[in-house]
């Protein structure tokens, strides 16, 4: 029993991490994709012109999202304590 829930307890961690993690990505990608395209278009080959709007679009995102990240990760937390605190674990 102790190696079914290792894996479930690794399983649902690496979801989570994918699940906040995944709308930073997407939207540095994004961000960095149409720079990529502009500087491309324009022939402007200037380094700080991609990282600052990515900077702020991930900072958009941050502030955007905070509310419900917190809310997924204080769920998986007290799942994890109230598991911990029944015994569940072995």
């Amino acid at each position: 029993m102790g190696s079914e829930w290792v894996i479930e307890l690794t399983r649902q961690a690496l979801w989570l991490t994918l699940l906040l993690g995944g709308p930073f990505m997407m939207v540095a990608l994004m961000l960095g994709l149409s720079i990529s395209v502009i500087q491309a278009a324009t022939q402007i080959n200037e380094m700080t012109l991609s990282f600052v709007p990515k900077l702020f679009g991930i900072g958009l995102c941050l502030w955007l999202a905070s509310g419900w990240m917190v809310r997924q990760w204080t769920t998986f937390t007290t799942e994890i304590i109230e598991l911990i605190g029944s015994g569940a674990f072995p």
